[in-house]
């Protein structure tokens, strides 16, 4: 079972000593998520307005900002350059955050894309592949990441005393030992044609083909989502948590109002490369993965 460490942290930048950088890294690559609960993102008065899904174009989930590019948003243009000054300031701190709690890290750390969540997780006309309410391990079908860690910062910043709700299941190992016997071989060619035609951004490799698969089958088995081992998770408005969401299997059940920061991380970054789901999988099947 994914456990959930509670950590007393209520800065962005908080001084950590060695033993303890090293503890919470260890806890993270066996599978755990970091729980903040004193740890908001506090909104300036001008900010607050943008709790509000009117912000949103309405078609993505998600705001984001990629770069200096703020994609998903609505509104003139002063409005939407504050909010994409929020969402930036955000991934500062997440981004100080992580350096500071995890500082083996930091030299390694790629930022991707912050994401602002306005839209209420529950009530979305979405494909079963899309449905984040099912349990699930993050495998991106057009960025193919070779093996890279997905290491990601949510803050639940709900003004109304809305949780986000999420169950979290068993482990890495125990759902790919279950499920990897029903994930499809690759067709030959079929990386290289996907990449050509620009569906993917750059060659998935057979590493990326069977995290892809490992996603699809888990949200596709509904026996899996009901019976594997699994537990309901609360994080109450204010809290930060961190995660490795290739790893831990998650599902987000209920809550509004959300800020993400995704990293990726090299395999060198690792105290223990052999716990990473690449690492897992080249056990499991015998062969070299990326």
């Amino acid at each position: 079972m994914t456990p959930v460490l509670e950590l007393d942290i209520a800065t962005w930048r908080p001084i950590v000593a060695a033993a303890d950088t090293e503890h919470y890294a260890r806890e993270l690559e066996s599978g755990a998520v970091l729980a903040l609960p004193h740890l908001p993102f506090a909104l300036g008065t001008d900010e607050k307005r943008f709790l509000d899904v009117r912000w949103s174009d309405g078609k993505a989930k998600n705001i984001s900002l990629d770069g200096a590019a703020l994609k998903g948003a609505r509104g003139d243009p002063a409005d939407v350059a504050k909010l994409a000054s929020m969402i930036a300031r955000f991934a500062a701190d997440a981004s100080a955050l992580v350096a500071a709690l995890l500082p083996r890290y930091a030299p390694y750390l790629k930022r991707a894309r912050t994401s602002y969540r306005p839209h209420p997780v529950a009530g979305r006309a979405v494909s079963w592949r899309k449905d984040d309410t099912r349990l699930h391990v993050d495998a991106f079908p057009s960025r193919p990441n070779g093996g890279e860690r997905i290491l990601r910062v949510f803050c639940n910043v709900n003004p109304h005393g809305a949780d986000r709700v999420w169950r979290v299941g068993e482990s890495f190992e125990a759902m790919a030992r279950h499920l990897l016997p029903r994930v499809r071989g690759r067709v030959p060619g079929e990386a290289a044609l996907l990449a050509a035609l620009h569906v993917t951004k750059g060659v998935r490799s057979r590493y990326d083909h069977l995290m892809l698969g490992l996603h699809d089958r888990a949200k596709a088995d509904l026996d899996y989502q009901r019976t594997c081992a699994q537990r309901e998770v609360h994080f109450a408005p204010g809290t930060t948590w961190i995660c490795y969401s290739d790893q831990v299997m998650h599902a987000a059940m209920s809550g509004q109002y959300m800020l993400e920061q995704t990293t990726h991380l090299p395999l060198a970054a690792l105290y223990e490369p052999t716990r990473a789901p690449l690492a897992v999988l080249e056990r499991l099947t015998g062969h070299a993965l990326a």
